[in-house]
C-alpha cells in the first residue's frame, strides 16, 4: 500500500482539500486499493476542528464531502509511516524537514513542484485570503499531476 500525506499549517483548508481531491482522483483511476491518503497540520491550533467551511462549501460544489475529517497535527510517526508527505507550501515542507532530520526515507515536496508551468510555487492559504475558488483548481490539477508521479514511481 502507498501511503500519501498531505501537510498545511492547520489541516483545516489546504491539507483536507487536497486529501479529498486525491482520493477522488484515486478512485476514478481504480487504485482505491493500492494508495492511502491522509492529511495533517504543522501547527496545533485546528485539532479535533472539521475542515474550513470554505473548503467544505468549494468541495460540496463538485459533489465532494468531508464527513468525519477533523484536524489532525503532524506527528514524527507520520515521516515513517508515509511513502510521500506533501506539504502546500515551503513553510510546511521546511518543517516537515527540521521534524524529519536525517532520519526520513518519505519523498518530500511542495504540491505545486509537480506542476512546472504554474505561476504559483506555493498554495496560498485560503484561511487568510479567501480565496478557496484558486487553491481549488491549484490542488486539483497538483494531485492529478502527483499521481501521475506516484503510479509511474511506483508502477502502479
Amino acid at each position: 500500500m502507498t501511503r500519501v500525506l498531505f501537510v498545511c499549517l492547520g489541516n483545516i483548508c489546504r491539507s483536507p482539500m487536497a486529501e479529498v481531491l486525491f482520493q477522488e482522483h484515486v478512485k476514478k483511476a481504480g487504485l482505491a486499493n493500492d494508495i492511502e491518503t491522509d492529511s495533517a497540520g504543522t501547527g496545533a491550533w485546528h485539532i479535533g476542528e472539521p475542515p474550513h467551511v470554505g473548503t467544505q462549501k468549494k468541495l460540496a460544489e463538485k459533489g465532494l464531502n468531508t464527513e468525519g475529517m477533523r484536524g489532525r497535527k503532524l506527528t514524527e510517526q507520520d515521516l515513517k509511516d508515509f511513502q510521500y508527505v506533501i506539504a502546500m507550501d515551503a513553510e510546511n515542507l521546511g518543517e516537515i524537514h527540521r521534524m524529519a532530520g536525517y532520519d526520513c526515507d518519505a519523498y518530500t515536496a511542495r504540491l505545486l513542484d509537480f506542476v512546472e508551468e504554474s505561476e504559483f510555487a506555493d498554495v496560498p492559504d485560503p484561511f487568510f485570503t479567501g480565496d478557496f475558488d484558486t487553491v481549488y483548481d491549484l490542488v486539483n490539477e497538483g494531485c492529478r499531476r502527483l499521481l501521475a508521479f506516484i503510479r509511474e514511481r511506483e508502477n502502479l
